[in-house]
């Protein structure tokens, strides 16, 4: 269970910002985000996050702020990537289900959930609109030699939708010169009751276009892979590794609006909680709380819990947020 009532709200956002396919600044396209907590373009369901590899943007459209806020994010945004189109030569990406051009929301051609494509084909996330964010669905063919979710893979175009994993995954956290990343799985089930395998998190970003099983990780100890960055899941109760999209920043009290625009054991809060902030959401870091009460920096800040007492997750015992109490 995630803390509500201690922490109140300290969450900037759930929002994150991933993106694709570009040199390694994740503050180059960065989808814009409510600093309340409101929803963002680029990358994951409920927080905002940015990314710094060629993997693309996500966004997402649940964060929330402020006394009733989710003190766990949900990680989204477009961090980077300078997508090539569609590798196929279909300009306008319709080749399964006829395009839908109106309305607000992203336009699927297939059902990233039921994988509804003809025999061959797998239902992907895609840029269709030349961007850099994961924001159309569409029906591409799977490789007939296809990589399994954590084996090494390769990607076309960043954002393109073409990669060799099998269906119901993708490449992800791919380099922008190498087009190398690694196979992740899709989550299962559905958006109201997301699975994913045991040690990974559901985030679903960009308006239900990603739906990722990303690794969980030790907040206190950062232990991710190829530097990436452990923050909460969002909208669910642990921690999952995302891109860090700190860029030059993300230092402790640095401005920061998505959940993963701090570096690596920091987190983005509402600026109420940190000493001296003057942004809409401010860095500061994890802490343990068993460990020395005077451990966290500023005059006036103390770690607080990150769970309510009696709810942690195994492993989560531990874990709080170096903040102003409220």
């Amino acid at each position: 269970m995630k803390i509500t009532g201690i922490l109140s709200g300290a969450i900037i956002s759930s929002a994150m910002v991933l993106a694709a396919c570009t040199p390694k600044n994740p503050l180059e396209t960065v989808s814009t985000t409510d600093p309340t907590g409101a929803s963002m373009s680029d990358g994951s369901t409920s927080s905002g996050t940015e990314s710094d590899s060629g993997s693309g943007s996500m966004s997402d459209s649940n964060g929330t702020s402020g006394p009733t806020g989710d003190p766990t994010g949900d990680p989204t945004g477009d961090p980077t990537g300078d997508p090539t189109g569609d590798p196929t030569g279909d300009t306008t990406g319709c080749s399964f289900i006829d395009c839908d051009d109106g309305g607000d929301g992203p336009v699927t051609q297939c059902d990233i959930w039921a994988q509804d494509c003809p025999e061959g084909e797998k239902c992907m996330p895609w840029a269709d609109d030349g961007g850099s964010s994961w924001n159309a669905t569409k029906c591409t063919p799977i490789d007939p030699a296809p990589q399994q979710p954590g084996d090494v893979c390769s990607a076309e175009g960043g954002v393109s939708g073409l990669d060799n994993c099998v269906k119901s995954s993708m490449c992800w956290n791919v380099d922008a010169e190498t087009n190398v990343g690694t196979c992740v799985a899709f989550c299962e089930g559905s958006a109201e009751d997301p699975m994913c395998s045991p040690g990974f998190g559901c985030t679903i970003a960009n308006d239900g276009v990603l739906i990722l099983c990303l690794p969980g990780c030790d907040p206190l100890a950062q232990d991710c892979e190829n530097g990436d960055l452990c923050i909460p899941q969002p909208g669910g109760d642990l921690f999952i590794c995302v891109l860090d999209a700190s860029g030059e920043g993300g230092a402790y009290a640095d401005p920061c609006e998505f959940a993963n625009a701090c570096d690596a054991g920091l987190y983005c809060l509402n600026p109420e909680y940190v000493e001296g902030c003057q942004a809409a959401g401010c860095c500061s870091p994890f802490c343990d709380i068993t460990e020395d009460p005077d451990q966290c920096p500023g005059e006036t800040q103390d770690c607080i819990p990150w769970y309510e007492p009696g709810t942690e997750p195994p492993g989560y015992e531990n874990v709080g947020v170096c903040g102003i109490g409220q």
